[in-house]
């Protein structure tokens, strides 16, 4: 079904509207790094809030997570209901943040270790957004604009390449020049677009298909369960249960590209009632990603829908092919605004994200006498090299996963355990140190991605040690990786000599100031535990819910 005229000005009229506000956001005055990297610090709770599920909420779940209901059913909704990592976020480490008042998480780790830890996580946290949200970005938006005008919109190119690169060029153009104030007001806007537009196909396609008991039938039991079999090659409930919370405390509470939102707020208040509305709407992917993936699937194994989305490695197609085939004229170029809003959400996230690591943890340590226009200009410029190492990145991926949402969580779990270790024992426990830290960091980092370069060369591999060590089940892989770094930083810290009382003043538990714990909790009142206990609730109504049948 090809699109019609009122389809294009629907999506003109969105694009105008983002161009709009970021125009607006251009136009105002940006002209310190704390103007530029964290909008000045006096952003509300629903907007940060906003900015939080919609830079979470991008490509790789519009596709990906689509992709991943339609191979495997729920068993990715594990990652979605760790909407409680964001409560960790607001409650737990967010008071921490804001007395230190940093820019960066690596400036975190600066002031609680050492500049060596903020050299290191800055380096890493750059070449892990090329591996994973600038790559995962763009390979998804070629596969949303090679499925929805299936033909060539250039003779000379690819639609896949040409829908990469023109997401590029137009997030590239209003985040280099507006910000993390045009990042988060555009990112609110398209949150509201992102869940009507997904509720819209999910509606749609249940109707078409006949209704919630007809897909149960057609998808069965196995699609409707969480608690995958502790052997399952790819989703073993003890390693989706215990491994995955690894990740996901390590995405929500310690990576630059989610926290740099909460650093923006004014207060520890705003922030943590921030982290609470995202909590919320972090808890809609699961009816609006995977079940529409899923509906998807019922709707091919039915002949209702292109059944190429049942072909081995094309089920990331699953979301777009819905929006494609099913949707009326008008409501149809709605929707594909709403794709693009999750594309260019997500990646205008990561260009502010390693802008502000590049600028503040690298470029200005090593020129600390920069005017702060000239830092301002770093930032800018520096969007252009990961953008371009993304891309060529791309054509390596199809080698760690044919599935997107699944490839983003192994890389992740390759990441993750080194860093949620020195954030979390650095908090908890004040006798672990520099050392500790850099062994862990050190060591976990070139173990993890020694696995990543084995499962890109994992064919050339047959009959080694290495064809076992890259054959190992990306979650218990991540458990194993996050005791070794555990052990590495406990062990380090205790040999060597211990932090001074003035260097982890603050900055732990046990070293938190009396004012300072009397001010973070005259931030919340009783609103604010019972709907984080609402949260909770319901997270444990999913698991129940999705156990088969």
């Amino acid at each position: 079904m090809g699109f019609a005229a009122l389809d294009w000005i629907v999506i003109a009229l969105y694009f105008a509207i983002v161009m709009g506000i970021a125009v607006w956001v251009i136009r105002q005055r940006q002209r310190s790094t704390a103007d530029y990297f964290l909008a000045g610090r006096h952003l509300g709770w629903f907007v940060i809030g906003a900015s939080l599920f919609a830079s979470n909420i991008g490509s790789e779940h519009l596709v990906g997570l689509a992709g991943a209901g339609a191979d495997s059913g729920v068993a990715m909704a594990h990652y979605e209901l760790h909407a409680w990592c964001l409560l960790v976020l607001g409650w737990v480490l967010v008071p921490f943040y804001s007395r230190s008042a940093v820019f960066t998480m690596p400036e975190f780790l600066e002031r609680r270790y050492s500049p060596a830890a903020r050299w290191f996580l800055s380096l890493v946290s750059l070449v892990a957004y090329i591996f994973t949200k600038v790559s995962v970005s763009l390979f998804a938006g070629g596969i949303v604009f090679k499925t929805l005008f299936q033909q060539d919109l250039l003779p000379w190119v690819s639609n896949f390449w040409l829908g990469a690169i023109l997401i590029v060029v137009f997030t590239g153009i209003y985040t280099v020049l507006g910000g993390l104030k045009a990042v988060v007001y555009t990112d609110a806007m398209q949150t509201v677009v992102l869940i009507v537009g997904s509720a819209v196909v999910t509606i749609i396609g249940l109707h078409k298909l006949g209704g919630w008991g007809e897909l149960k039938e057609i998808c069965g039991s196995e699609m409707f369960n969480l608690w995958k079999p502790i052997d399952d090659p790819n989703f073993p409930w003890f390693g989706m249960l215990f491994a995955a919370p690894i990740v996901g405390m390590w995405y929500w509470c310690t990576d630059q590209y989610i926290v740099q939102r909460t650093l923006a707020a004014p207060d520890e208040k705003t922030a943590r009632r921030a982290t609470i509305f995202a909590s919320y709407l972090k808890l809609t992917p699961v009816l609006l990603f995977i079940v529409p993936g899923m509906i998807a699937y019922a709707l091919a194994k039915t002949g209702k829908l292109d059944s190429v989305i049942l072909q081995e490695g094309q089920s990331n197609q699953a979301f777009p092919l819905m929006v494609r085939e099913l949707l009326p004229v008008g409501l149809r170029g709605l929707v594909v605004g709403g794709l693009l809003a999750a594309l260019m959400s997500s990646l205008s996230s990561v260009f502010n994200s390693c802008s502000t690591l590049f600028t503040i943890d690298i470029y200005k340590k090593l020129k600390p006498d920069s005017s702060e226009s000239t830092l301002v200009w770093v930032g800018r410029a520096a969007t252009a090299a990961m953008v371009v190492l993304g891309l060529l990145w791309i054509p390596f991926m199809k080698y760690v996963s044919g599935s997107l949402y699944v490839y983003l969580q192994s890389v992740q779990a390759y990441i993750a355990p080194p860093i949620f270790a020195v954030f979390f024992l650095g908090v908890f426990i004040k006798r672990v140190n520099s050392a500790g830290c850099m062994a862990g960091l050190v060591g976990g980092s070139i173990i993890g991605m020694a696995r990543l370069a084995a499962e890109v060369a994992k064919s050339h591999l047959e009959g080694t040690f290495l064809y076992g060590f890259a054959n190992i089940n990306f979650l218990y892989f991540c458990l194993i990786l996050f005791a070794v770094c555990v052990a590495l930083i406990v062990v380090v810290s205790l040999l060597t000599k211990k932090p001074s009382a003035e260097q982890i003043e603050g900055l732990t538990y046990a070293t938190t100031a009396a004012k300072d714990k009397e001010k973070s909790r005259a931030s919340w009142n009783k609103w604010d535990v019972i709907n984080s206990v609402i949260v909770i609730l319901l997270i444990l109504t999913a698991y129940v819910y999705f156990r088969g049948f």
